[in-house]
């Protein structure tokens, strides 16, 4: 490291995106902003200098790491800063959650913008832990400077100009803040109606016709990759139609998976498997949500902040040092961020259950069933002859048509129930209190006394995932809203990479199964998916029956 006072100088492959150039030179940095962009005849061939990148949508809470933890870990792919909506926690804790992620995540070097938390909670549907109204989120933008308005996942709110949630966006215009969308499915006059209450990105299409109807109306697309959604093959031709309006974004990422990378292996298969031109790429990956989000972060200019990245070509885009305000922050794969000190906070009032709670009396021959998707938020309805046995609708292994609960965190009440395809599970069960959006908690299984087993082993923890089968088990904590682990990233990760591989072996195909269960009580994403309060259509914004007939 340099000494204070003293300039620091680095050399290499200069890559400017703003004029689409790359020259060798050397940065000069003091008082971590760059003071001069020096161009040489020579410097090193195998060290390229690059803005950092930025995901334009992230729950750092979907990492089951606190902020600062999180940071720790994407620095290593690159990562100088996020666009991050809260939401996860303040649907647990409200505002002093929010101030919890922003306290938390100003103890390390690391851009962190994050937004007001638009939705808490997301639906009247489900029991959320707290209720984030306008004038919490005047509060959160006057007087702690937040950045945008986050995701407006009412969208039927939107269209139908609901009269709180256009209060929302009208502060957030007033207040000069972008207002974040989402809006699954949307197209033609519906798109129009949703992007004319002035609402400007979108990270919920999950076709290229989606995006291309939407990004033609004037929107930003914000390409998703995360561990459950993964939307990147659909829509990456955007990024050659459209350079200017994309972003990249993971949304939701579980620790193992941000262990192996982040932005950087999206920007990496745009180039190498999509052969996509290198400045359009970086582009969607370093300047675009600077400027649209109007963030801190350097862009490698005279006068920026030194945020920056050196990598060793531009193929793989192996991440040779990171640079944050002018210090390093990753060198080799290896983060030099030490870890800070957690206290958690949490609320977390479920009581144990029993196999009797789960039961479900047979009101019909038929039933609804949520048929979970393979690297996608949405579910699609089916409908199959139920499994009958002493006049109780049961699991039904051999046609992979399970149990799935959800039950209440925040009061002891009878659980939800209803049933789910595609989980795998031959044996056993698996739960978790990530369950967007209000974080109750979720699980699927193969019997009524594996899902009492997995369900408080959840409970007596005060919120992890665990996987259950035979009375043997194995268990994340998460004590931290229930959704957060206390731990350095690369130890939660370990654990949470555990918990999955038992997941896994209990016979669940999916790439993610803690993660697609996370979002099986997600109401706003359709088509059928159950709260708290009971199984839910999507589509028609309205609970509906397990019994088809």
């Amino acid at each position: 490291m340099h000494k204070m006072g003293i300039p620091m100088k680095l050399s290499g492959q200069i890559v400017d995106i703003h004029t689409k150039e790359i020259f060798p030179g050397e940065l000069v940095i003091d008082d971590g902003k760059i003071i001069a962009i020096n161009r040489m005849e020579d410097a090193p061939k195998d060290r390229y200098i690059l803005p950092g990148f930025v995901d334009a949508h992230v729950h750092v809470e979907s990492s089951m790491l606190v902020p600062s933890e999180f940071a720790r870990m994407a620095v290593t792919h690159g990562t100088v800063g996020t666009v991050s909506d809260p939401h996860e926690i303040a649907n647990v804790l409200g505002i002093d959650g929010i101030r919890f992620m922003i306290e938390n995540g100003k103890q390390v070097p690391f851009h962190f913008f994050f937004g007001a938390s638009s939705c808490v909670p997301a639906t009247t549907f489900e029991t959320a832990g707290a209720n984030v109204d306008v004038e919490n989120i005047r509060a959160l933008f006057e007087e702690d400077g937040l950045h945008y308005l986050s995701e407006m996942m009412n969208y039927p709110g939107v269209l139908n100009r609901a009269p709180d949630v256009m209060e929302k966006i009208a502060l957030a215009h007033d207040l000069k803040r972008p207002v974040d969308g989402h809006s699954p499915g949307l197209r033609g006059d519906d798109a129009q109606r949703y992007i004319d209450a002035g609402i400007d990105t979108d990270h919920e299409c999950f076709t290229l016709e989606e995006g291309l109807d939407k990004v033609s109306r004037g929107m930003k697309i914000l390409i998703r990759e995360g561990s459950a959604a993964r939307n990147f093959e659909a829509l990456q031709s955007l990024i050659s139609s459209h350079p200017s309006e994309v972003m990249f974004c993971s949304d939701d990422k579980h620790p193992d998976a941000l262990e192996l990378g982040h932005i950087n292996l999206l920007v990496r298969d745009a180039i190498h498997k999509y052969e996509h031109d290198l400045f359009d790429v970086l582009r969607c990956a370093c300047l675009n949500p600077v400027i649209h989000y109007g963030l801190g972060i350097g862009t490698l200019r005279v006068g920026d902040s030194a945020d920056f990245i050196v990598v060793n070509n531009l193929n793989d885009f192996h991440v040779l040092q990171t640079y944050i305000c002018g210090q390093r922050v990753a060198n080799e794969g290896t983060t030099e961020i030490p870890s800070v000190p957690v206290t958690p906070i949490n609320q977390f009032h479920a009581k144990p259950v029993v196999a009797s709670d789960f039961i479900l009396e047979a009101t019909g021959s038929q039933i609804r069933v949520i048929e979970a998707e393979e690297g996608q938020l949405v579910t699609k309805e089916g409908h199959y002859p139920a499994k009958i046995e002493d006049g109780l609708y049961v699991s039904d292994v051999e046609r992979d048509i399970l149990k799935l609960t959800v039950v209440n965190r925040y009061k002891p009440t009878k659980p939800a129930v209803a049933f789910i395809r595609n989980f795998g599970l031959k044996r056993g069960a698996i739960a978790s209190c990530v369950a967007h959006d209000s974080h109750n908690i979720v699980a699927v299984g193969t019997s009524d006394a594996e899902l009492s087993a997995a369900v408080n082993m959840v409970i007596g923890g005060q919120g992890g995932i665990a996987a259950t089968w035979g009375g043997q088990s194995s268990y994340l904590s998460l004590p931290v809203a229930g959704i957060m682990s206390a731990e350095d990233a690369w130890v939660a990760a370990k654990k949470y990479a555990e918990v999955d591989k038992a997941a896994k072996a209990l016979g669940s195909p999916l790439e993610a199964p803690f993660m697609t269960l996370s979002f099986m009580a997600l109401l706003v994403i359709p088509s059928l998916k159950l709260s708290d309060l009971g199984l839910f259509d999507g589509t028609k914004f309205a609970f509906t029956s397990v019994s088809v007939s």
